[in-house]
């Protein structure tokens, strides 16, 4: 059965909106990184990309979006397990929306598991989300405005000044490509908090037949 749900059309779906953004709401009040709007579009523009480098059709991609844009809701619920939470509530939302179950299915799946103490990649959809969401690392998503205040995440995303995620010209790697203030965050203290997300990048990359890299200031570090 064809579903009529697509990523424009959870874009305007007022109940979704909301719990977006009352998910980052409660993020914001524990003092997280931004996790709004502008996180969960870039990590559905990233997860698109992929898919479609890869060549899988546009049907995939779309469910891609949907997962990317609804896989932070779970955050409303608690931080801790909102990836299952949020799976939880994403079938619900989707099931009265009669989306198939079959696409419930991966975009559920893909939402159950993305987060890297939990998280696996289980099919292209799942891989593309971890990818996507665990590359978005830059400055706009710090909130807090006090340098002096800063901790370990918010130095190393503020030290982020250009970040980007592309394939090499054989679609061989995947790439995520930054320019890092060094006098801001070292090198090392990136990898000490996002080692484990880069690492899930690699096998999430594996599973779709590719290699993960990285580049930082011009230098390949993995």
């Amino acid at each position: 059965m064809a579903s009529i749900v697509t990523y424009k059309y959870i874009k305007q779906n007022p109940d979704i909106m909301e719990y977006i953004r009352r998910a980052d709401k409660a993020l914001e009040a524990l003092g997280y990184t931004e996790h709004s709007f502008a996180h969960v579009e870039r990590v559905a523009a990233t997860s698109a990309l992929i898919l479609e480098s890869l060549g899988f059709d546009e049907r995939t991609v779309e469910l891609a979006r949907i997962a990317s844009i609804m896989h932070d809701i779970g955050n409303v619920i608690n931080r801790i397990d909102h990836a299952q939470s949020g799976a939880v509530m994403a079938f619900r939302l989707l099931d009265n929306l009669h989306m198939p179950a079959s696409e419930i299915c991966s975009i559920i799946s893909a939402i159950g598991n993305h987060d890297e103490g939990t998280g696996q990649p289980l099919d292209p959809i799942s891989a593309a989300l971890i990818i996507g969401d665990k590359t978005d690392v830059r400055r706009s998503r710090v909130r807090n405005t006090d340098l002096l205040t800063f901790d370990i995440h918010d130095r190393v995303n503020y030290a982020v000044e250009v970040s980007k995620v592309y394939f090499n010209e054989k679609k061989t790697s995947i790439i995520l490509d930054l320019q890092i203030d060094t006098e801001i965050s070292s090198v090392l203290e990136y990898f000490e908090i996002f080692m484990n997300r880069m690492l899930l990048c690699r096998r999430a990359s594996e599973f779709l037949g590719v290699q993960f890299e990285m580049i930082i200031n011009g230098s390949k570090i993995l």
